[in-house]
């Protein structure tokens, strides 16, 4: 991984806790009033809803851990998409039984808790390990292009959100910021573990 990728944790990190105890004040409020006019009722950025919803992403999740285990034998690989996806999941849950803020008010709305998006933590930490594992050994052309599509897609994915008024705009910026710094913990003990059996192969040789 980019070695700018682990300040830039930090700073998502920090992102967070500050949208955190901030999401009440009239500033946030404001924030959050003037995206959901720009986007509320676009059909076409509510699609992309589909591919951040539950059924999808374990669809994803299990055809990515048989890749990794009959095509490249990549156990490891298994284990950080179960940290992503499946920790990732267990996360978003438990802060949202901490900050329990409601959704936006609408007829048939969601019953769960608003912050952050599970929707677009769940996208940006399912779309970016797709992307991380599939630019391993490729060329930086591909590289480019995997990451680019799992950055666009994570966008969509999140502004879906409130184009459909199930989130505001400030749980979907919390979402992506403490999933971009789960996604680069998990990466590091990835990376960690990778690093450690690398150097017992080469004592060995």
């Amino acid at each position: 991984m980019n070695k700018w990728a682990y300040p830039l944790a930090i700073l998502t990190l920090i992102a967070f806790l500050v949208l955190r105890v901030t999401y009440q004040t009239e500033a946030v409020q404001k924030f959050d009033s003037q995206i959901a006019e720009w986007l509320f009722g676009n059909k076409f950025i509510d699609i992309f809803h589909y591919i951040g919803e539950p059924k999808f992403v374990v669809c994803v999740a299990i055809f990515l851990i048989v890749y990794l285990a009959w095509r490249v034998k990549n156990y490891r690989g298994m284990v950080l998409v179960l940290l992503t996806f499946a920790g990732g999941t267990l996360l978003n849950h438990l802060l949202k039984i901490w900050v329990q803020r409601p959704r936006p008010e609408i007829v048939d709305q969601l019953t769960s808790f608003s912050f952050p998006s599970g929707h677009s933590m769940s996208g940006l930490l399912y779309l970016f390990t797709v992307a991380y594992i599939l630019s391993e050994n490729n060329t930086k052309v591909r590289k480019k292009q995997l990451w680019s599509g799992a950055v666009v897609l994570t966008a969509l994915i999140g502004m879906s959100r409130v184009a459909g008024a199930r989130h505001f705009a400030s749980d979907v910026l919390a979402g992506w910021s403490i999933g971009f710094t789960w996604f680069v913990i998990c990466v590091i003990w990835y990376e960690g573990r990778k690093r450690m059996f690398e150097d017992i192969n080469e004592k060995r040789k």
